[in-house]
């Protein structure tokens, strides 16, 4: 008559937990969701990291940013090196996480509210359903919360390390020993070269985001500024919701999990922030893999190899491609990552290593999307100039012979000596006399 106890048991301590939330905890019930994520890691294996495992790779990384002073003038960015279990680094990352989907869950909490609740309803009605509403609010906001914590969940699965998404998820260097046997999968290659190469683009990830002081405001930034213009189709959504049944646990979580229920529209504001956040995505990736490279020549025979294991990864849909096309919107295209890598190693080529890292000095030193489809114009620092603006202005420049073809300067006479042309233009006026003076 109840259903399955087990299910409904689930559906309580879930209920639960949702009104366990504070008020002012913010739009999503981070609790839920961190549990959420380490459900899906430990359904899939999460042992912990052995003191054998956690020695190799701090020594790893620890190597690696040594390597990494002969290939890049920032310094080390590796002060308190560590090894995390899949569930350690759910915990770690999920400040951040929270910065980056409160601002996007808040809208769409706000948008599923009034969906839920007082959609509908005279005035009246809707004042005296405040309490309800709150009520609500949290139940958009669980909603939300398992579409996070799923995705996290599978994220955690898949990672590497600390920065494998290109964003500042921790202060700490990290690698995890089980993303490292999965990626080692497959390769003919010594373990101990994969950890290294791999500590080696943990460690330059951290160089940067250590010692460029703007890019993690910049990154985290342009997700905000996307979340700020966000717009929720409600009567599409609205349709979702009355089309769902609550007596069928699958289908509630298929449409909390797949992203479908939940992903917002996307406006020309969110398209132009998604650009700028992806291009410098693919900038601090491309030059991750240069400075990599570099440190890497000589001493590790697979890097090549590793280097474009790493790239056909990125290539068909890595974690980072996944999981911002679920909570984010954004999809990173591997071409940029590409031409991001050509650029600098182009500016290294043409002004030396003190020269490609002053780059990251100023955001507005910068290059733009603009900048990866023609690279050697950046590198060179040629501005575009209006040639058309410059003869202008030297026609307009008192005692400048005017060109064959032109009158030379309004208002003077003419110039002895000029060619027949000018003669014939000049006697325009009467004689060549000065008419307009």
């Amino acid at each position: 008559m109840f259903g399955d106890p087990e299910q409904i048991a689930a559906a309580m301590r879930q209920f639960a937990d949702m009104l366990s939330a504070p008020p002012t905890s913010g739009p999503v019930n981070w609790d839920m969701a961190k549990n959420i994520a380490r459900h899906v890691v430990v359904a899939e294996g999460d042992p912990s990291v052995m003191e054998g495992e956690r020695r190799q790779i701090v020594d790893a990384l620890n190597l690696a940013d040594l390597w990494l002073n002969e290939a890049t003038s920032l310094p080390s960015g590796v002060n308190n090196p560590q090894a995390w279990s899949r569930s350690e680094w759910i915990e770690k990352t999920v400040p951040v996480w929270q910065k980056l989907c409160d601002p996007i869950a808040a809208r769409m909490v706000e948008t599923m509210s009034g969906t839920l609740g007082a959609t509908g309803l005279p005035p009246e009605a809707q004042a005296m359903a405040g309490p309800l509403m709150g009520m609500m609010k949290q139940m958009g906001g669980m909603m939300v919360g398992q579409q996070i914590g799923q995705a996290v969940g599978s994220l955690a699965l898949e990672v590497i390390g600390s920065t494998d998404i290109g964003l500042p998820l921790s202060d700490n260097a990290a690698l995890l020993p089980g993303g490292v046997a999965a990626f080692s999968q497959g390769l003919e290659t010594p373990a101990e070269e994969i950890r290294l190469y791999l500590a080696l683009r943990e460690a330059a990830h951290h160089r940067l985001f250590q010692h460029v002081p703007w890019l993690r405001a910049h990154l985290l930034g342009a997700v905000e500024e996307y979340a700020r213009g966000i717009t929720v189709d409600a009567s599409a959504l609205e349709e979702q919701l009355r089309g769902l049944d609550i007596n069928n646990p699958e289908q509630l979580q298929q449409a909390l999990s797949g992203g479908n229920l939940l992903k917002p529209e996307e406006t020309e504001r969110q398209k132009a922030a998604l650009s700028r956040l992806e291009t410098m995505l693919a900038l601090v990736e491309g030059w991750v893999g240069t400075v990599v490279d570099g440190a890497a020549d000589g001493k590790l025979p697979s890097a090549t190899a590793l280097s474009e294991t790493v790239r056909r990864r990125r290539a068909t849909g890595g974690p980072a491609e996944q999981t911002f096309a679920t909570l984010v919107g954004l999809e990173l295209r591997p071409r940029r990552l590409r031409e991001a890598a050509a650029l600098w190693q182009a500016l290294e080529a043409d002004r030396g290593v003190d020269g490609r890292d002053a780059v990251w000095d100023h955001p507005d030193l910068m290059p733009t999307a603009d900048d990866l489809d023609a690279p050697e114009r950046f590198v060179r620092g040629e501005p575009e100039l209006d040639l058309s603006s410059l003869e202008g202005t030297l026609r307009d420049s008192p005692g400048t012979p005017a060109a064959p073809g032109t009158s030379g300067t309004p208002g003077a006479p003419a110039a002895s000596g000029e060619d027949g042309d000018g003669d014939e233009k000049g006697r325009k006026d009467d004689g060549g006399e000065d008419g307009g003076a």
